[in-house]
């Protein structure tokens, strides 16, 4: 090694270090909500003491008075309305209900032999490809995909005669770097939705389109294939040739504890604990999985190739899948049908666009129970209601941050300083000349900051939304499209923190193959993937905002 080799490697190091030092400082979301809520309150108080009041642009409305957390009425309304803030967060309705149909479909087997399947049948030429948008669309199964797609996609590699570590690495930077879109419907869209509709409650008298689980479908599907492909073609022609010039072995090698430099075993261990707090930080995709050990995941011999009973399980579940959809289409096509509008269309909005969660409800938990069925997964009734049991488990670190989630959205909007920051700040963006899509892009951008310290993207996103929904919606901009935008910085700098948990098991899976490897070598080959995932994703955005394209059933880019 070179001395210059070994200075860049020590910046790197060191640049490194410091983010994890200054992320590290940062408290876990609830006690960070908690601090966030009691520094609103006081400002809310000082504001109402100092009578201040904001008037809403464009609305009839009279001037909103700023009232104060810290007063009588301000004190009689929080103890009088804190289980209904709880109750009445506004992703609770949503995510758990789609969360009991997708851990049904999840613990039978089903999605992930989807991904076994997908991968088992794609040629050699395409696997690269197919790894990128299975791995994008694997955040149908929330965290799980960290866990199952990268070795899935190493195994495969390796069987057609690819080097397994591009395959590795690869499926771990489509799942974080596209996680926050998607082929399908998940349970972050409705998370994100739930967050987006709670906050314009801060801005009374501006009408939106209401924004619901399939409001950036059209968007997303779009994303989940060009990220899907950009994806695919970083693996092919730069990771999987660099990791040939390096030499990197694709025979897994033993690991002793002897082998590994004292300071990374620390990080390791250290890293494995923080990996589960951080899973109960990430209450929008928690999974109850554990930390993987020093040598590896905890298991890493899944057989990408289907046997003849879970095939026939795929098939039938596409079946039933189909046949639910004959149904439903049968039903909306009724002239008569009572999920149309009274107009007798389906658009802006319509019983069905309210059905969204039902449906999604019923096709996952449809075929998962079909699939379990023939596979033996599910046996009884009972069976179901275990797995429905267990999803909820998965959930309970949610549940708890959703507390304190829902008491400041709850706050910021009974206090008015939401409505008071969003007319300020529109009025800023104007005064500098900063409106448009370049005020998005900077938008994007401080979300991409922002992530390399906060991981939880329903934290994040609470925080963001509460400020940069409102005021975007002041400048002509639906809540939809302030969503869309934010998707991309919440994913494209997954893959690139130290403070991503799963860093940690891709960690343990490389060691496989390098035992010498740390963090630093992990993110410096998982860099290649965050611009070019960045820059296709923004261009995406802006395609989307010059061509006033839909981004989803009803849901447009500008307010009417």
């Amino acid at each position: 090694m070179t001395a210059t080799t070994q200075q860049r490697r020590g910046i790197g190091d060191r640049l490194l270090t410091t983010i994890e030092r200054w992320g590290n400082k940062l408290p876990e979301p609830f006690t960070l909500f908690l601090i966030l809520l009691l520094i609103t309150g006081v400002i809310s108080t000082a504001m109402a003491l100092a009578g201040v009041a904001v008037t809403v642009p464009g609305t009839e409305d009279g001037p909103i008075e700023i009232r104060g957390l810290f007063t009588g009425e301000g004190l009689a309304w929080f103890t009088s309305n804190l289980g209904a803030n709880f109750i009445g967060f506004p992703p609770l309705q949503t995510v758990l209900t789609i969360l009991l149909a997708v851990g049904v479909a999840e613990k039978t087997g089903m999605l992930a032999a989807v991904v076994r399947k997908s991968f088992g049948s794609a040629p050699r030429w395409m696997l690269p490809y197919v790894v990128g948008i299975v791995g994008v669309t694997g955040s149908v199964m929330a965290d799980s995909a960290f866990i199952i797609i990268p070795p899935l996609a190493a195994l495969v590699f390796k069987a057609a005669g690819r080097h397994p570590v591009a395959g590795l690495l690869g499926g771990f930077a489509a799942v974080g770097a596209g996680y926050s879109t998607a082929l399908v419907p998940t349970s972050l869209d409705a998370l994100f939705a739930g967050i987006t509709t709670g906050v314009m409650d801060s801005l009374p008298g501006i009408e939106t389109t209401p924004v619901n689980p399939v409001s950036n479908y059209y968007f997303n599907v779009v994303a989940a294939l060009l990220l899907g492909v950009v994806c695919g073609f970083i693996i092919d022609r730069i990771l999987e040739p660099r990791m040939v010039r390096q030499g990197v072995t694709t025979e897994q090698v033993a690991v002793e504890e002897g082998d590994t430099p004292a300071h990374e075993r620390t990080s390791r261990t250290e890293g494995s604990d923080d990996a589960g707090a951080a899973r109960e930080a990430r209450g929008d995709q928690a999974v109850d999985v554990e930390a993987p050990n020093d040598t590896g995941p905890p298991d890493d011999t899944v057989d990408p190739e289907l046997s003849a009973v879970e095939t026939r399980g795929l098939w039938f579940s596409l079946a039933a899948a189909a046949l639910l959809t004959v149904v439903v289409l049968t039903a909306l096509l009724l002239p008569a049908s009572p999920w149309r509008n009274e107009e007798g269309g389906f658009l802006p909005t319509s019983p069905l666009l309210d059905s969204i969660v039902f449906l999604v409800f019923a096709y996952f938990m449809t075929m998962g129970i079909v699939y379990g069925r023939v596979v033996g997964t599910v046996r009884s009734m009972t069976d179901v209601v275990r797995m429905m049991s267990s999803a909820v488990r998965d959930m309970m670190s949610f549940l708890i941050l959703a507390f304190v989630l829902g008491q400041f959205i709850a706050l910021f909007n009974w206090t008015g300083i939401g409505a008071w920051i969003a007319v300020n700040g529109a009025a800023g963006l104007e005064a500098s000349g900063l409106t448009g899509f370049p005020a998005v892009l900077g938008f994007i951008l401080l979300a991409s900051v922002l992530n390399l310290f906060i991981v939880s993207g329903s934290s994040m996103w609470t925080i963001m939304a509460a400020v940069f929904v409102p005021m975007f919606a002041l400048i002509g901009l639906e809540p939809a499209f302030t969503q869309a935008a934010f998707r991309v910085g919440d994913s494209a700098t997954q893959v690139i923190t130290p403070l991503n948990p799963y860093m940690i098991v891709i960690l343990g899976l490389l060691r496989r193959y390098e035992p010498d490897a740390g963090l630093g070598t992990v993110i410096a080959r998982l860099i290649v993937f965050v611009v070019p995932f960045w820059v296709s994703w923004a261009t995406l955005v802006g395609i989307w905002y010059f061509f006033d394209l839909p981004l989803g059933p009803g849901n447009g880019i500008f307010l009417p």
